[in-house]
This record gives C-alpha cells, structure tokens and sequence, in this order.
C-alpha cells in the first residue's frame, strides 16, 4: 500500500492545502484518508485535499512526501489520474 502527499502549497479558502493519492486503487486512498480523519468532502476527483494541519498525521500514518509533480506522475501511471474536464460517477 502506497499514498503518497505533496507538500502544503496549494492555497485555498485562507488556508494551504496538500493532495493525497493513491497508485493502488481508489479503495485504497478512502481508507487512508477516513483513518487520518479526512471527511468524504475533501475527496475531488482523484485526490483528497488534506489541510496543512494534517499534513504531519498524514505522514507519520504512512504517506510518502513527494513533490507535486511526483505525485501527478504516479498517479497517472497507475491509471488512476482523472482529468479537470471530466467527471467521475
């Protein structure tokens, strides 16, 4: 099991903000991201945004740190990358 987290730089309602991901599966990063508190809402697309208060949670949970475009990377090779322009069921 691997989900991985960019750094908090990504601003957004006066806060920043991290993406977390997964290159498994979908199933995978729900798990995840409800044992480290993340409320459904925070899931778009492919991702969860994860504020930078639980940045650290997230890490010590077990997500690797990579940089933002590491992240897109992996998560479009694993097949999993969902595009701005297109919507999920």
């Amino acid at each position: 099991m691997t989900v991985y987290i960019d750094p908090p730089t990504w601003p957004g309602h006066g806060r920043m903000w991290s993406h977390l991901v997964s290159d498994v599966s979908y199933e995978e990063l729900h798990a995840f991201a409800e044992g480290i508190g993340c409320p459904p809402r925070a899931f778009e697309r492919d991702h969860y945004d994860v504020p930078a208060h639980r940045y650290a949670a997230a890490v010590a949970a077990g997500a690797v740190e990579v940089g933002s475009k590491e992240l897109v990377r992996r998560l479009t090779e694993a097949g999993l990358r969902v595009p701005k322009h297109r919507r999920t069921a």
